[in-house]
């Protein structure tokens, strides 16, 4: 995959529409709740859930209980609704780690959910040291970063854009980051262009594609938890990579089937 940025369209009207299937994913979650309480127990160490864009914690409650009860210290973003700005929110998201990182002892995972995946891609270029993993579900931060439904409603209530951000910073966001690196994502997705949320694949980073989910769905579905649940469960300094087995095991994409294209 390269990191040359090329243009990508928006996701079409239809897979925008059926963005309402994230009703039936949280449905099958809370139906299959026995299942997912069955993954591998957590270290303790601390995990920090970034929302998406116009999103607050009420999102994230369900990933976050789910984690707690695998024996994880969960926190809440805590900064109130995500209204978008990478640069605005750079110190602010910076400090929350820091502060978790400080209060615990313990380097820090992130999992961002779409533009909060952004802000976690950010943070670990700049505070490694800190953090121990990151997990990205539907975040846009490969290729063309304005393929995506969101990109005019970011623009207007943050002020910023992909258009005036400094090409470096694009460039080491789509890059390889210092740890262990895991981007979730599902061609079906509705609001940003599936392309804009692989990473390049290396010996401490992949992709796991959800089939059948909606970016709405991806904090909520049953398939994307249980991966989250496997990948944190991983001794910190070690890398092995998503097995696509176990219970949801008919959800991922076999690796050889992620259809790269040129310039992916």
């Amino acid at each position: 995959m390269s990191n040359t940025a090329r243009t990508l369209e928006k996701p079409s009207r239809l897979l925008f529409l059926a963005e309402i299937r994230a009703v039936a994913e949280l449905g099958l979650t809370l139906a299959s709740a026995p299942v997912l309480l069955t993954a591998p127990r957590g270290d303790g160490h601390p995990v920090l859930v970034l929302p998406g864009l116009l999103a607050g914690d009420p999102s994230t409650v369900l990933l976050r209980r789910y984690l707690a009860h695998l024996g994880y210290e969960v926190h809440a973003w805590r900064l109130g609704r995500n209204i978008g700005g990478v640069y605005r929110m750079r110190t602010a998201v910076r400090n929350r780690i820091a502060h978790i990182r400080s209060a615990s002892g313990r380097k820090v995972s992130l999992i961002g959910w779409s533009l909060g995946g952004v802000y976690a891609r950010d943070a670990a270029i700049a505070m490694p040291e800190s953090i121990r993993s990151v997990i990205t579900l539907g975040s846009p931060f490969s290729n063309d970063l304005t393929a995506t439904n969101g990109g005019s409603i970011y623009g207007m209530i943050s002020g910023e854009s992909a258009a005036t951000a400094n090409p470096d910073d694009i460039r080491a966001l789509g890059g390889d980051l210092p740890v262990p690196t895991t981007a979730i994502y599902t061609k079906a997705d509705g609001i940003v262009n599936w392309r804009t949320s692989v990473l390049q694949e290396n010996d401490k980073s992949e992709n796991i594609e959800v089939l059948f989910a909606s970016h709405s769905g991806l904090g909520v579905n049953a398939a994307v938890l249980w991966a989250i649940a496997d990948r944190l469960a991983i001794p910190e300094g070690e890398f092995q990579p998503f097995s696509r087995k176990g219970p949801f095991s008919s959800f991922y994409a076999k690796a050889d089937r992620m259809n790269r294209e040129p310039g992916c």
